[in-house]
C-alpha cells in the first residue's frame, strides 16, 4: 500500500517504507533551506547519485509568469561533480515547471557513460517554488523512481509553502510591533533616553514586549517597560491595548503603585486580555528621585558613573490582569551620573539558570566610566549577548540631564 504524505497525498508507485521515510525526513523545520537540503538528502539516499534544488524568486513563486525564470541553487548533495556539466540545461527545468510534471532525460556527454537526469517541479496548492534535479549514471529512471521523486518534491513544496506563510506572518507581527515601539512618547528634555527592541531569533513569533514614556507635570516623566505573556499577533495586539490604557491612566498623575492598581482592575474586569508584567519608574529630575513600582516584573538596575551596577530591591506585585492588586512602591535617589536600566526578562534569562544568577550577572557588569546612555546600553546588550537571547528583549535606559546641559 502506498504511503501517505503530510499533505494527505499518497506516494503512488513508491514503496511504503520510502514514503514513510520521506514524511519523516522532509520538512522537519520551518526553515526553507533546511527543507531543500532534506529533500536532496532523501533523493540521494533513495534514487540517485547527486541532486540539487533550484528555487524561483518569490514573486515568480507567488504567481508571476515569465518565459525565462531565474533560479537560485539553494541545496545540493551527493557526487556534485555530476551536476557541473548540467548547469546550462535550464530548459529541462523550465519544461518541468511549465508542464507541471517530472521530466526525465538521458544525456550523452561525448562518449562517456550517459547521465540520467530528472527535473521535478516543486508544486503545491497552485504555487511553483522551484525544481529538484536528480542525476545518476547508468540505468534510466523507472516509473517508480519518477513517482517517488514527484511525491518527495510535492511534500517538500507543501513545507516550503508553510515556511513562507510562517515567515510572512512573523514579518507582519514584527512590522506591527516595530511600528508600535518605534515612537514611544517623548520624555521631558531633562532626561537622556535610549531604547532597544530585539526580537528573538529562530522560529518563534515575536511577543508582547514594550516600553513607553509619559510626560507628567512639573518636569517629571513616567518610564514604562512591560511584557504581555505569550507570542504572536494576539500578544502584540494586547500589548498595544496595555500601552493605550497606561497612557490614559498615567495622565491622571497618580503615583506608580496606584497606576498599576488601576490597570490591574481594568484588565481583570475586561477579561479579554492576556496577563502582563509591568515596571513603572517616575523620574523627578529636579529633586533627583525615582519612584518605582512593579507588577510581576524584574527590578531595574542602576549603573553609577564609575560603571558599577546595582540591582534595586523592589517588592514584587502580581502581574496585571489578575485583579489581586497589592502593589507597593519604593523611592530611590538618582544623580546625573546614574543610568537607570529597565528591561524585559529576555535580556537576562537563560535556560537552566536561576533568575537570581541571571540578574546578578547583569548587576556585576563593569561598564566604561562616563559612557553616554546609548553607548552604555549597547555595552549591556553586547555583554549579555542579547542578540542571541531565547526570548524578545526590550530595554530602556535613562539618565538625568544636568541643568547646565543643553537641551
Amino acid at each position: 500500500m502506498a504511503g501517505r504524505g503530510k499533505d494527505g497525498t499518497a506516494g503512488a508507485g513508491m514503496p511504503s517504507d520510502a514514503s514513510e521515510d520521506a514524511v519523516e525526513s522532509i520538512g522537519t523545520t520551518l526553515d526553507e533551506h533546511t527543507t531543500c537540503e532534506e529533500l536532496v538528502t532523501f533523493v540521494c539516499r533513495r534514487l540517485c547519485e547527486t541532486a540539487a534544488v533550484d528555487l524561483l524568486s518569490k514573486d515568480v513563486a507567488a504567481g508571476r509568469r515569465t518565459s525565462d525564470p531565474e533560479f537560485t541553487r539553494v541545496a545540493e548533495g551527493g557526487r556534485t561533480r555530476l551536476l557541473t556539466p548540467l548547469e546550462g540545461r535550464r530548459p529541462l527545468s523550465v519544461r518541468a515547471l511549465d508542464e507541471g510534471r517530472p521530466i526525465a532525460a538521458s544525456i550523452d556527454l561525448s562518449g562517456r557513460t550517459p547521465r540520467q537526469v530528472m527535473a521535478v517541479p516543486l508544486l503545491a496548492h497552485g504555487h511553483r517554488y522551484g525544481v529538484l534535479l536528480a542525476v545518476r549514471q547508468g540505468a534510466p529512471f523507472t516509473g517508480a523512481d519518477v513517482a517517488g521523486a514527484h511525491h518527495a518534491a510535492r511534500l517538500a513544496a507543501v513545507h516550503l509553502g508553510h515556511s513562507r506563510e510562517h515567515a510572512a506572518l512573523r514579518g507582519t507581527v514584527l512590522d506591527l510591533q516595530r511600528a508600535l515601539l518605534a515612537a514611544p512618547g517623548r520624555p521631558h528634555p531633562n532626561l537622556d533616553l535610549a531604547t532597544r527592541y530585539l526580537p528573538a531569533g529562530g522560529g518563534s513569533l515575536v511577543g508582547g514586549d514594550w516600553f513607553e514614556t509619559v510626560r507628567l507635570h512639573f518636569g517629571r516623566t513616567l518610564l514604562v517597560v512591560g511584557d504581555v505573556m505569550g507570542h504572536g499577533l494576539d500578544a502584540a495586539v494586547d500589548m498595544n491595548a496595555y500601552r493605550s490604557m497606561l497612557r490614559y491612566v498615567a495622565s491622571t498623575d497618580l503615583p506608580p503603585h496606584r497606576v498599576l492598581r488601576r490597570l490591574d482592575t481594568a484588565v481583570a474586569e475586561d477579561g479579554s486580555r492576556r496577563p502582563a508584567t509591568c515596571l513603572l519608574v517616575r523620574v523627578d529630575p529636579a529633586r533627583g528621585i525615582a519612584v518605582i513600582a512593579g507588577a510581576g516584573h524584574l527590578p531595574p538596575v542602576v549603573f553609577a558613573g564609575d560603571g558599577s551596577g546595582e540591582l534595586l530591591p523592589l517588592p514584587v506585585g502580581p502581574p496585571l490582569g489578575t485583579g489581586v492588586g497589592g502593589y507597593q512602591q519604593v523611592v530611590r535617589r538618582l544623580s546625573p551620573d546614574d543610568t537607570l536600566v529597565m528591561f524585559t526578562d529576555g535580556l537576562v534569562e537563560r535556560r537552566d539558570e536561576d533568575i537570581d544568577e541571571s540578574l546578578g550577572r547583569l548587576a556585576s557588569l563593569r561598564l566604561p566610566p562616563g559612557a553616554g546612555v546609548d553607548a552604555l546600553l549597547d555595552e549591556v546588550l553586547v555583554a549579555l549577548d542579547a542578540r542571541h537571547a531565547e526570548d524578545d528583549v526590550a530595554v530602556l535606559a535613562a539618565r538625568i540631564r544636568p541643568r547646565d546641559h543643553p537641551a
